[in-house]
Order: C-alpha cells, then structure tokens, then sequence
C-alpha cells in the first residue's frame, strides 16, 4: 500500500517510487542467478599473464645471473642440469567500475524474451561483481558505492541497489579516475548522440569503457502488424499505427544504424562493445566481457555480438 506522502508526490515520482520497489524485491533472487552464473562462467579471474609479484604459479623459466637465489625451484632444478626459476603471475588489485541502467525501458519484455531488460542487466553487473570481488578487485558503483576490495562485493552491490529509491538514469562519472574500467550495461535507446555525448567524458578522462547492451528479440525484429499502439516507457507518449508492418523497415535500418554507429565509436578507443539478447543465456555476454577485461587491447568482445 503506498504511503500517504507518496500519493501527495507526482505521479512520475510515484512510478519512480514503485519501480524502486520492484527492483528491491527482485534483487535476491537475481544475486542467487548472478552467483549460479558466475560459477558456471569461470571460478574467478585476476592473473594478469605477467610476471610479477602473486601467489599464482605462472610459468619455470632458467635463471638469470644477478636475479634472488631465494626465487630459485630447487625441486624443479634436481630434474635435470639447468636452474630454474619460479615464476608468478602479476596481481594488483585494479579498480572496476559497474553500472546497469534502471530506467523504465529496461522493464520491457516481450513474449519472445525469458526475461525483462532490467532483469537481464542486473544479473550480470551482479555476476561481474562476484567475479571480481573473488579475484579481489576493487569494485563500485558510480554514485552509489565507492570502490573498495571485498569478497562479498556482489552482496555489497545488491544491498545498495535494493535500498536505493530512485537512481539516477545516467551513470554519475564525476568520481571516476583515469586507468580505471567501467562496465555500462543497458538497452542504449537514446538518440545516439545523447548517449555519445555522455560516454565522450569517459573517453577525455582516458577509461576504458566496455558496453553491453541489452536487447529485447522483439526490439530487433519489430513482429508487429495491423493498428498497435506504442508507448513510450519513458515519456508516456504514444503513437498509434494504423498498419504497423508499414513502420518495420524503415524502424530495423535505425535501430541497426545507432547499434552500428555505437560499436564503432567504442572501437575507435579501443573499448568493448556486446550484445546480449533477453531470449539468450546470460553467461554469453559474461563470457565476452570476461575476455575484454583481460585482454590488452580491450577489444576481447568489441567485435562479437551474442
């Protein structure tokens, strides 16, 4: 039953206010997913196959001179005539940060999808998260959590977002610094520009950005005929189309044209880019980003869409 000084705000906060809600009561259950997701992607990630200071094993190479006897394997060296030295991997705890767009379009879900966008969005910041906290990483939400290193980083992550009532519809890059990464996870519906506009501040401050959208089946496919109405999610406007099929070409060249236009600016700086389809298993795009935060380039994912 809604509070007496909900039903005195306006009905856009009130909306706000019962998404939030919403949200709150699903986010148990979508930690339980992530973590299953988690397990069944990788048991964790942080070497960095590079030598240095760790406590994983990564590779027996022959002594140099001048290098610490105390590096040598003996063990290793009684094999045979040569002295070898144990190497392993370089661990540093980086800092990741995560962020899944909560606004009313990520709720869609069409009878062609198992899951709602949001839905889909939250549980793979929350299986990055548990990931990362695993792999000791420093992990945060912009404008909600600060990044810290913690092995119940997931957990942490899912407690803010079920209290939090109304967060913002953009991600607050104010606090983030350079050399860092930042998964952004949602449907990127806006007018393109809008949405390069915003990501162009990461670009100056020199983050490596991954993005994975999020995508309905029926957002590509656009199965509709005869007189439908359209509502936006956002706005609360609708359009009413007489013969719907009539829309359906010119809507897939746009929505393919701003995908497009999306994957190549996140190409051109060397970031990731995914899709990842509400009828398709989550662990794809999990997968992918996975292999876009270890690798060099951060192009591991950029040209694969799920």
């Amino acid at each position: 039953m809604p509070r007496i000084g909900e039903l005195q705000a306006p009905a856009e906060t009130r909306e706000a206010l019962a998404r939030a809600r919403q949200r709150a009561a699903l986010v148990p259950d979508l930690l339980i997913e992530a973590r299953r997701i988690a397990n069944t992607v990788v048991s964790g990630w942080h070497g960095r196959r590079k030598r240095g200071i760790g406590e994983n094993f990564w590779q027996f190479r022959p002594y140099v001179d001048g290098e610490s006897v105390s590096r040598i394997d003996w063990r290793r060296s009684a094999r045979d005539d040569h002295t070898y030295i144990r190497d392993r991997e370089w661990e540093a705890a980086h800092t990741v940060w995560l962020w899944a767009d909560m606004s009313a379009s990520m709720l869609y879900k069409s009878t062609l999808a198992t899951t709602s966008k949001q839905s889909r969005a939250l549980v793979l910041a929350l299986a990055a998260a548990e990931l990362l906290s695993r792999s000791g990483e420093r992990i945060g939400w912009p404008g909600l959590l600060d990044p810290v290193s913690t092995r119940n980083g997931a957990e942490r992550i899912a407690s803010h977002l079920a209290h939090a009532a109304v967060p913002p519809e953009r991600p607050d890059l104010s606090g983030i610094r350079r050399f860092c990464d930042i998964v952004l996870i949602g449907d990127f519906l806006d007018p393109v520009e809008d949405t390069l506009s915003w990501l162009d501040v990461l670009a100056r401050k020199g983050v490596r950005a991954h993005l994975i959208e999020v995508a309905d089946p029926a957002e590509e496919t656009f199965p509709y005929s005869g007189r439908t109405e359209f509502t936006d999610p956002e706005s609360g406007d609708r359009l009413t189309a007489g013969r719907a099929e009539t829309l359906a070409a010119d809507y897939r060249r746009l929505y393919v044209a701003r995908r497009e236009e999306l994957a190549a600016y996140a190409r051109r700086l060397d970031w990731s880019f995914t899709v990842n389809h509400t009828d398709r298993p989550a662990s794809e795009a999990l997968v992918r980003l996975h292999a876009a935060l270890t690798t060099a380039s951060g192009l591991g994912a950029g040209r694969q869409w799920a």
